[in-house]
């Protein structure tokens, strides 16, 4: 009787969680009833290896986002953590923000027009989880009204909103998701996202967490910062892998 109650209990609890979580009533964390996204919609790269190395010309993997102010799409939503994380460096699975469920976004100022050449983004590596609907755009318009250029999109059907991407899903893991960006000048840099899943399960629920985001390229107002002296204004030529510092805790079966 009294480990039929244990059992009774642990299932309480495990429930109770995956309500705290959002996770859409019915989805089973060991193993999804939803059916798996198509192949064409899933990238099939490993999350527990690194991705592989972006070229940039050399002096322009400046990381432009370190201490920049954040923004979100409603403030009081947020449930956890302090906007100024996303953008302090730390990338531990301790230190993130956790915002409401639903379409979410969140703003990055670089303090002045820049040139993106890459960014990286951390939301959650700590369960194997999959962030619908992440679109990054970049914009010189801080209400992304004019100008707005869309620079990541892995949104398959269009329900953000915002056009239908050609990127696609991926597994969270501690090398996060970083991808090139074709010297694109802006300010503001917006992730949107739109809850997660676990593995491969295709339940529409949960919060969205950020844990990070990077933003590398080029000062528009300095000169070259390369081995030789360049004009004003112009990135050196020379093309280096992008350095990625990565954080030491999250999912690590495998490695």
């Amino acid at each position: 009787m009294k480990r039929k109650r244990g059992m009774i209990r642990k299932a309480g609890i495990v429930l109770g969680i995956a309500v705290w979580l959002g996770v859409t009533p019915g989805l089973n964390l060991m193993g999804s009833p939803y059916p798996p996204p198509p192949d064409e919609q899933r990238d099939p790269h490993p999350y527990y290896k690194p991705w592989p190395p972006i070229l940039l010309p050399e002096g322009c993997s400046t990381l432009l986002s370190r201490g920049c102010k954040v923004t979100a799409k409603d403030p009081a939503q947020r449930i956890l953590g302090d906007l100024k994380l996303i953008t302090d460096g730390n990338k531990e699975i301790d230190a993130y923000v956790e915002l409401m469920p639903g379409p979410q976004w969140i703003q990055i100022d670089l303090g002045e027009e820049k040139e993106v050449h890459a960014i990286c983004l951390w939301h959650y590596h700590d369960d194997m989880r999959v962030c619908h609907d992440v679109v990054v755009q970049i914009s010189n318009d801080e209400a992304f009204v004019d100008g707005v250029v869309t620079v990541f999109n892995n949104d398959h059907d269009n329900s953000s909103g915002l056009g239908k991407g050609e990127d696609k899903e991926y597994v969270e893991g501690r090398y996060g998701r970083p991808f090139a960006v074709d010297a694109v000048k802006g300010r503001y840099v917006r992730c949107h996202s739109n809850g997660y899943t676990f593995g491969l399960g295709r339940s529409r629920g949960g919060m969205s967490r950020y844990t990070e985001v990077e933003v590398f390229g080029w000062h528009l107002n300095q000169a070259g910062t390369g081995d030789k002296a360049q004009d004003w204004g112009q990135p050196p030529r020379e093309r280096r892998a992008l350095v990625i510092q990565y954080p030491t805790t999250g999912w690590h079966v495998h490695e």
